[in-house]
């Protein structure tokens, strides 16, 4: 029966995170042209959308995990999807580009709410699967803006666009309350208890127990804490940049529009595609050495881009550097658990978080957008920039290390190492 609910609670908090993923990450860029031509706008108006959605889930990521920790993981969630439903009447009913971004803040505030207490909930059912069933978390999570943009394309086409944000509100809602039914923490797991004081098949094999939960002061003042803030900080800002210039870098080599986009297709597919695969496998091989191989990977793709001629190839990389950014968003959760426990996971991550929504869309996309009016589109000088991001942040991830007590006497070892 244990197995049971919990094979159900992943299912739930797949279902959930589907929605608030597809309005955040799906919705503006099919709605960006209408939104153009309603209020006669520039594509660097729409193109502002993103930042505030970043700004929100900077913000929230880390409140939602404090919040989370009083109301539990089922109320949670089930605010955040009333909250990512009932804000689709303000985006209905939109007079301006400027209740679009006050939309796009409160639905990464939304998607705050349901991301952080699913990967909660996940993990403290598959203490000893934590990389996998965060992978499948976060590929729902990945997938779902590329299974809904050409459904929202359909519905805005066909049922008008007042009448298509009614509707998505409703199944918003309807789906998303009834998937959070079955987010309940196993009954295992107290509030106030240690991660995982118990053995975890994991832990068994490597003889190590785990350590008591860190406090979030506690964790700020760790060398791991802010390895894991500066690589999220870089290697996200490597993985975001290529959302945005995927297909102008397309365009610039001469290809036709409907080839540019498979550029950003094939990173999207391979971004999802590896929140599944590197999840599962850092399970096996370890967290930290499975987001340093695939980092180490995305440098160098990033290097061979300018330089290669094929188009096939450039297919190949696009979807390299895809995949590492999906191992940044599947990995990094089991492994803040692995370094600080369950019981403050969801503050701990939040904060992490924060070097993605406040940093990287500094460091990526708007850098990388100066360099290039500065440089007269020079794609190489920037590509080489974001490489060297990959780079470093393969070597900052290595150094991340498990505050442990050795399971047998002696030697009484401080530090275990990940692999």
């Amino acid at each position: 029966m244990t197995q049971k609910r919990g094979i159900l609670a992943v299912i739930g908090a797949t279902a959930a995170i589907f929605w608030p993923g597809a309005l955040c990450f799906g919705f503006p860029g099919v709605m960006a042209a209408y939104w153009q031509e309603l209020f006669r706008i520039s594509s660097a108006a729409t193109g502002n959308i993103m930042f505030f959605i970043l700004a929100a889930v900077g913000i929230f990521m880390y409140l939602a995990g404090r919040w989370q920790e009083k109301l539990g993981s089922r109320l949670m969630i089930s605010i955040g999807i009333l909250i990512c439903g009932l804000n689709l009447l303000l985006a209905a009913y939109a007079g301006s580009i400027v209740v679009i971004y006050l939309w796009a803040f409160i639905n990464g505030m939304a998607c705050s709410f349901v991301y952080v207490p699913a990967l909660t909930t996940v993990q403290r059912w598959f203490p000893a699967r934590r990389g996998l069933v965060s992978g499948i978390v976060n590929l729902c999570f990945g997938l779902s803006a590329a299974i809904m943009s050409p459904v929202f394309f359909r519905m805005l086409n066909t049922l008008g666009y007042i009448s298509m944000n009614m509707h998505l509100a409703v199944i918003v809602v309807l789906v998303g309350i009834c998937a959070a039914n079955f987010t309940e923490m196993p009954d295992r797991v107290k509030s106030a208890d240690t991660t995982c004081q118990e053995k975890t098949p994991e832990d068994t094999v490597k003889g190590v127990l785990p350590a008591p939960s860190f406090t979030v002061k506690e964790s700020l003042h760790t060398k791991n804490f802010w390895l894991l803030w500066f690589t999220w900080a870089m290697q996200g800002s490597a993985g975001i940049t290529m959302v945005s210039l995927s297909v102008v870098y397309g365009l610039s080599r001469g290809l036709d529009p409907a080839e540019a986009v498979l550029i950003l297709t094939a990173f999207n597919l391979a971004s999802g595609l590896s929140r599944l695969l590197s999840g599962y496998l850092s399970d096996y091989i370890g967290r930290t050495l499975t987001m340093s191989i695939t980092f180490l990977a995305a440098g160098f793709a990033y290097f061979l881009l300018p330089r290669t001629a094929s188009f096939t190839l450039l297919l190949i990389l696009a979807g390299v550097i895809g995949y590492a950014f999906g191992t940044l968003f599947a990995v990094s959760a089991p492994l803040v658990s692995d370094c600080f426990g369950l019981k403050h996971f969801g503050a701990i991550f939040g904060l992490v978080f924060t070097a993605y929504g406040f940093i990287s869309g500094l460091l990526g996309p708007s850098l990388s957008g100066y360099i290039l009016d500065i440089s007269a589109g020079n794609f190489s000088v920037v590509f080489i920039y974001l490489g060297f991001f990959c780079f470093a942040s393969a070597i900052l991830v290595r150094f991340v290390k498990r505050e442990a007590v050795a399971a047998v006497v002696p030697p009484l070892r401080p530090f275990q190492p990940f692999k």
